[in-house]
């Protein structure tokens, strides 16, 4: 308890570099499910082998939900977008793995991809895989983006159900971070973000707040995966001796390193002479990845992100699972 009193002070205190409620949308009170028309495949070196050319086949689907599917592994059954197949969220390259049946049929730094369903208005997905190790892309998940853009949009004849939490919701850890999630307006639903970080390193304290649309998550879906240059330095050297670390497809060019007192190169999305890129992919690709494991529906509601993580996020969808707090959302005079 102390620790949240602690955070949640720090967050009232931490400035607003961007404030973009302004320009917010509510969401349509009802609307058809979508998926894509027609499919389309993208490629690139892969996130943990990086010396492989890995490929994504991106399909239209009348299942519900976005599903995964290891094409080397023609037994495996598809991998559900759901909390209820998170595998682990990673130690020293945190990120979300889903797994479902064997352990072999696992889907590692899945969060760059099941962002896109929160941010970008496609309901069904099979993403077909050449492996566990999808690509990693020097833009972020623009490729992403781009990909499902040209591919259309395909109407399907089921209702998209929203849902929201029942009451506000807090979960922190033992450094002052915490993740807060509150009912949506019934007037006016939305999916609103608040997330701030707080480094030290040349990153330092960020903020913004936002509601989510299609416009302003491929905005932030180009903002790359941030590090320290210590951690850098270790996953170059030490790492070595470790097979995953070994062969991380990292670089300058698809990652923003901050060092104590500056960027060992460009940050990007900067706003007022401000690089917003470190809490632009914690908002979008982070946060909203998390989001998109709640499978009932899509969820709209207000989210305060403070110094949060993927293992934090993972921990609130699992608490609104277990404590059965996800309620349908019933629009104002429904």
């Amino acid at each position: 308890m102390a620790a949240l009193e602690h955070g949640v002070r720090a967050w009232k205190t931490h400035p607003v570099d961007w404030d973009m409620m302004g320009e917010a949308k509510p969401a349509p009170a009802t609307r058809g499910q979508t998926t894509i028309e027609r499919p389309v495949t993208v490629r690139g070196r892969g996130t943990f082998f990086g010396k492989s050319l890995r490929t994504l086949t991106l399909c239209p689907t009348d299942m519900e939900g976005w599903w995964f599917e290891r094409t080397d592994l023609p037994d495996s059954l598809p991998v559900r977008c759901s909390i209820r197949n998170v595998w682990t969220t990673g130690n020293v390259v945190s990120n979300i793995v889903l797994r479902s049946g064997s352990p072999h049929n696992y889907i590692r730094m899945a969060e760059h991809m099941i962002s896109l369903r929160m941010g970008l208005g496609i309901d069904n997905l099979l993403i077909r895989l050449d492996s566990g190790d999808p690509p990693l892309f020097d833009r972020g998940s623009t490729e992403l983006v781009e990909a499902i853009r040209s591919a259309g949009v395909r109407p399907v004849n089921r209702p998209q159900p929203y849902v929201t939490v029942r009451e506000r919701v807090t979960v922190c850890n033992g450094r002052g971070g915490f993740l807060t999630l509150a009912p949506a307006d019934p007037a006016r639903p939305m999916l609103a973000i608040d997330a701030a970080v707080d480094f030290k390193t040349a990153i330092g304290k960020q903020r913004i707040r936002f509601a989510v649309d299609p416009e302003k998550f491929a905005y932030g879906a180009t903002a790359r995966t941030n590090t320290s240059a210590m951690k850098m330095l270790y996953c170059k050297t030490i790492g070595l001796l470790f097979a995953d670390i070994r062969n991380l497809g990292y670089s300058f060019d698809n990652l923003l390193v901050a060092g104590r007192l500056r960027y060992w190169n460009e940050a990007l999305l900067p706003h007022n002479g401000k690089s917003l890129e470190a809490v632009w992919h914690r908002s979008t690709l982070d946060l909203l990845a998390a989001i998109a494991l709640i499978d009932e529906g899509l969820f709209v509601g207000e989210i305060i992100s403070y110094k949060s993580g993927h293992g934090l996020d993972v921990e609130m969808v699992q608490r609104l699972y277990q404590e059965a707090m996800l309620t349908p959302l019933v629009p104002a005079g429904g």
